[in-house]
């Protein structure tokens, strides 16, 4: 989001996700996203999965 200078609540209106949901996934405040929320991020932000979310072990 920053890389494209565009707010949580620009994303919020352009996708139709509520700014406190992108908000916690931000902050990696979530343990699981939908993929339709993904998609929707995605599709706006114009990228791959991959460039927005990291794996990590649950150890």
């Amino acid at each position: 989001m920053a890389d494209r200078k565009m707010t949580l609540k620009e994303l919020s209106e352009r996708t139709g996700l509520s700014e406190v949901n992108l908000s916690k996934l931000k902050n990696s405040r979530v343990k699981a996203i939908r993929f339709s929320t993904l998609n929707a991020i995605c599709t706006e932000l114009k990228c791959q999965p991959r460039d927005i979310l990291e794996f990590v072990y649950d150890i």
